[in-house]
């Protein structure tokens, strides 16, 4: 029997996240289950977060993890990225982790027996840190329904928010959308940011990625923070219940006033020590089924 992937949160229904949050609290509550078996983690676009929070849920899942580095695979001699699973599928490795710049990498991978997780295509989705986000969430109301999640910044080349406005509205939290205009990726949007901030759960931040279009071309570091950015005075706005997450990394000053990255009502640390609980769910939940 083949197991279940983890590649979009489009595909994951209602019962499988709740499990999935309901696993990662048990461990981190200190429940363990071992796991048997052989990973590998293919990263090939940059990663701290991601990468090593897999591998530290990993470690403490008691798999063994093959080193793979891009820059001496085969890769480099043109093998596709099908030909490179297949050749870890046919050594016996139980599954693959792979970040890619190509967005919906994994379609190509249709022929590939053992469990693949997505850990980040391109700007399309990112379902492992939209999971760890929902936990922390989940964690801090006890719940998802009614809870009103304002998403800010670069939506169109976003992979975690595309991920977490499928997952939010699936799970019935209310998801306003703050950015630029140009910056949209067709969701009704708005650019008054000060018309959300006294009425969100939750302010979810999101990280200007230069690397994906010029922003200098259109807006300065300083103008951006005063009109989207998570500000002093924004945070003062702010529901006494109300907290901050980002998916980082951060631009500090940019998205978010460097004095408040971890503030009181700071989640940003959080989400990252939820991330290796989440992903230790995932990974029982790819090589096992659920359980």
């Amino acid at each position: 029997m083949n197991m279940p992937d983890v590649l979009t949160m489009n595909t994951l229904d209602n019962e499988t996240i709740m499990h999935l949050l309901k696993r990662a609290g048990e461990f981190k509550s200190g429940k363990s289950q071992p796991l048997s078996g052989t990973v590998v983690n293919l990263f090939f676009e940059p990663s701290t977060r991601t990468k090593m929070s897999f591998e530290m849920a990993e470690h403490k899942m008691g798999l063994t993890v093959l080193p793979f580095e891009t820059a001496f695979s085969s890769v480099l001699k043109g093998e596709t990225l099908y030909d490179t699973v297949k050749t870890f599928e046919a050594i016996g490795v139980d599954g693959v982790i792979i970040r890619h710049e190509e967005e919906a990498y994994y379609e190509q991978l249709a022929g590939c027996r053992i469990p693949v997780i997505n850990g980040g295509d391109g700007s399309g989705q990112h379902p492992t840190q939209s999971l760890l986000d929902l936990f922390t969430i989940y964690q801090e109301f006890g719940k998802i329904a009614g809870i009103h999640v304002t998403i800010v910044g670069d939506i169109a080349h976003s992979r975690v928010a595309k991920s977490n406005a499928a997952a939010l509205e699936k799970l019935g939290a209310n998801v306003s959308f703050v950015c630029p205009d140009e910056w949209g990726g067709g969701y009704e949007t708005s650019e008054q940011f000060d018309d959300f901030i006294e009425t969100t759960d939750v302010v979810m931040m999101l990280r200007v990625q230069h690397e994906r279009h010029a922003v200098s071309a259109l807006f300065s570091k300083e103008n951006y923070h005063k009109q989207f950015g998570l500000t002093e005075e924004r945070e003062k706005k702010m529901k006494d219940s109300a907290i901050i997450m980002h998916p980082a990394p951060i631009n500090r000053g940019v998205e978010i006033s460097d004095c408040l990255v971890e503030c009181s009502r700071s989640r940003i640390f959080k989400q990252m020590e939820n991330g290796v609980f989440i992903r230790m769910a995932v990974l029982e939940y790819a090589m096992k089924g659920r359980v």
